[in-house]
């Protein structure tokens, strides 16, 4: 009895210390910035920039939910803008190396040597094909895309487009910005590119 009295009253003295702190929290969400910010410290090419929010990171932050239809639509207008399209006009690439791209997830994080190429880790997201056995589904299954799609000249354009920058179709989506935040190249985005529409490509088989 007097050991389970003793916790008890531990209990009651930690939540005691505690609280203050997550009522002052509560109360004051404007310092969360501050504190994530003394929280993280530059390692390797991680660096605390990263927490440093563009416009449109600030207005889905704002709206991480249900988000005003001009909001969303001032958002997509952005994004489109910011998108380069590679210069030779070309967007298909080699499909076998946009399957490497898309199953390797290295690069970006501080363990990384930024002297290596980055990898799209698409299949941490989405379903790429048939014989892939384990995937992940916070993406739509990405299986017979092209085939579905076709491989016109609109197409392309809006799949290197979707790839580079997914904000541009669809406001505050949860995939990188792949072109835009420098994680893959152009001439990577390309190669994916090819790995969704290419008809050879295990996607569209």
């Amino acid at each position: 009895m007097k050991k389970l009295h003793f916790a008890t009253l531990f209990a009651g003295i930690s939540v005691a210390l505690i609280a203050p702190g997550a009522i002052a929290q509560k109360a004051a969400p404007s310092n969360a910035d501050a504190v994530m910010k003394a929280s993280f410290k530059d390692r390797g090419q991680a660096k605390v920039d990263r927490l440093d929010q563009d416009e449109t990171q600030r207005l889905c932050s704002q709206y991480p939910e249900k988000r005003p239809k001009d909001v969303a639509n001032k958002i997509e207008k952005l994004n489109l803008a910011l998108v380069k399209y590679p210069s030779d006009g070309k967007l298909l690439g080699d499909w076998k190396e946009g399957e490497k791209i898309a199953q390797s997830g290295v690069g970006k994080q501080f363990s990384d040597n930024p002297a290596n190429p980055s990898g799209g880790n698409c299949y941490a997201c989405h379903q790429l094909s048939k014989e892939e056995i384990s995937f992940g589904n916070i993406g739509p299954s990405l299986y017979n895309f092209g085939k579905l799609r076709g491989n016109t000249e609109a197409i392309q354009k809006y799949t290197y487009g979707k790839i580079y920058n997914a904000q541009a179709y669809s406001a505050c989506s949860n995939m990188p910005r792949f072109g835009h935040n420098s994680i893959l190249t152009a001439e990577q985005i390309k190669h994916v590119t090819a790995l969704l529409l290419d008809p050879n490509s295990p996607v569209n088989k």
